[in-house]
């Protein structure tokens, strides 16, 4: 971020600039809240195949915006940077959805979104050992909501006793477990490279996570995917189902990944850290809006009972942290 000396703004700029970067935010946890559907509406497709299209295009339309700014990254990136990216991109964007699209296709929206959700706790909870960070003691009381949110989203699994229908769906939970863990690793790596390194604007560093992440996608997901029998779908499909596969892949690459992002940096820049920090839960909101209206249904007594934790968790620890 540049920073620059200018004259006191007016009251009622302040409050725009506030509205606006609340705008932003939820602008930006809608886009996002449409990448936990996406593999619902694709359930022909396997995880796999889901991330590595998603990437790829991702990769292709950051391609594009670095082309015109090129000249001026080329001699401020070095290899240590590329390393961090591609180190940083592996877990946060393609071993995170296929634990998100891996999950949603064997628990359902809600529960993955839900336990995804617990982003800005556990982000949180790694910081404890910092100095300065909020006392772990002063967490123990969101991080016990999330816990019992958890067990509540757990409990409300399918009624198949030991079966296949809950084993599948114990699986798709440790899947968006390990998506969750996966996203902690990624914030926490990315902010603090970013404090070290402030060389790169917000922008220039998204664009060149999208090259990264592109060029992972394309050496790791590409061929298993699309080349190998049976790993991007179990059974042939026709064209209309491949070009679906296409269009949504394309949208999440354009209005999460691209839009997205840019709306939580115009977010970022405009509201404090405290305030900025609490948006993430838009995400989670409407995430959960998107599944209940593509399921045709209601959230479960259990469901409504573990989002008003987990949510009420999000909160709570942003309020000590702040």
């Amino acid at each position: 971020m540049v920073v620059t000396t200018q004259s006191t703004p007016a009251p009622h700029d302040d409050r725009r600039e506030l509205l606006t970067g609340v705008a932003c935010g939820v602008g930006a946890g809608a886009l996002w809240g449409l990448i936990f559907v996406a593999p619902r509406m694709l359930p022909e497709f396997s995880p796999l195949a889901l991330s590595a299209a998603r990437y790829l295009l991702y990769g292709l339309l950051s391609l594009a915006l670095l082309l015109p700014i090129r000249r001026t990254l080329w001699h401020k990136t070095g290899p240590r940077d590329w390393l961090t990216l591609l180190a940083l991109s592996l877990p946060g964007n393609l071993l995170y959805y296929l634990g998100v699209a891996g999950g949603v296709q064997r628990a359902g929206v809600a529960p993955v979104t839900l336990i995804v959700g617990l982003v800005p706790v556990t982000v949180t909870l790694v910081g404890v050992r910092k100095q300065g960070s909020v006392p772990l003691r002063r967490l123990a009381l969101p991080l016990l909501m999330a816990v019992a949110g958890v067990a509540c989203i757990y409990a409300d699994a399918p009624e198949a006793g030991s079966g296949a229908d809950r084993a599948t769906y114990a699986l798709g939970l440790l899947m968006a477990v390990g998506a969750l863990a996966c996203w902690t690793v990624y914030a926490v790596g990315n902010a603090h490279y970013l404090r070290t390194h402030p060389k790169f604007t917000s922008q220039e560093w998204s664009i060149l996570t999208g090259v990264a992440t592109g060029l992972l996608a394309l050496v790791l997901m590409a061929a298993p995917a699309f080349l190998l029998p049976g790993m991007a779908t179990t059974t042939p499909q026709p064209a209309a189902a491949w070009w679906k596969l296409l269009a949504i892949s394309g949208a999440m690459a354009l209005g999460a990944s691209v839009l997205g992002n840019s709306l939580w940096n115009a977010a970022s820049r405009r509201l404090p850290l405290t305030l900025s920090g609490q948006m993430i839960v838009f995400e989670t909101v409407f995430a959960l809006m998107f599944g209940f209206a593509y399921e045709g249904r209601w959230p479960h007594p259990l469901e409504l009972l573990a989002t008003l934790l987990l949510l009420g968790g999000v909160a709570l620890a942003a309020r000590r942290h702040a």
